[in-house]
């Protein structure tokens, strides 16, 4: 049985999020404001159909999805790109890979104990994110 996402949770702890950044070709300015903020992201899920919203004082994002269903995700609001996206579940994992202009691009989220966990990869890049409940 996948794992339950469901929840609001909020960022405790960011690993490499300005190498991410730059392989995703974002701005400096908006790298340097970016890594100072403390996004919340609150996930809807029920059985395999999806919603996750993350916030901040900064930017707000936005996805739906059904696993298993590849569906067209515009970036608008993080690197302004668009792809083709793809989730699935990989045990208890939901990994999401993105086909588009940045090569080997995607996220995984999982939880271990009461923490959300969230790698970002693009080009050889890794950000890994650590939630806590709100």
């Amino acid at each position: 049985m996948p794992a339950d996402l469901s929840g609001t949770w909020t960022l405790l702890s960011s690993d490499n999020f300005e190498g991410y950044m730059l392989a995703l070709g974002i701005d400096f300015a908006t790298r340097k404001i970016a890594k100072l903020l403390k996004p919340q992201k609150v996930i809807e899920q029920n059985g395999d159909s999806f919603t996750i919203h993350t916030n901040s004082s900064l930017r707000n994002y936005f996805v739906k999805f059904k696993v298993g269903e590849e569906f067209d995700e515009d970036n608008r609001g993080l690197d302004n790109r668009k792809c083709k996206s793809l989730v699935i579940w990989d045990n208890d994992r939901l990994t999401c890979i993105q086909k588009g202009e940045k090569k080997n691009r995607g996220w995984t989220h999982w939880i271990e104990g009461d923490k959300l966990h969230l790698e970002m990869f693009c080009e050889g890049q890794v950000c890994k994110q650590t939630f806590q409940r709100a």
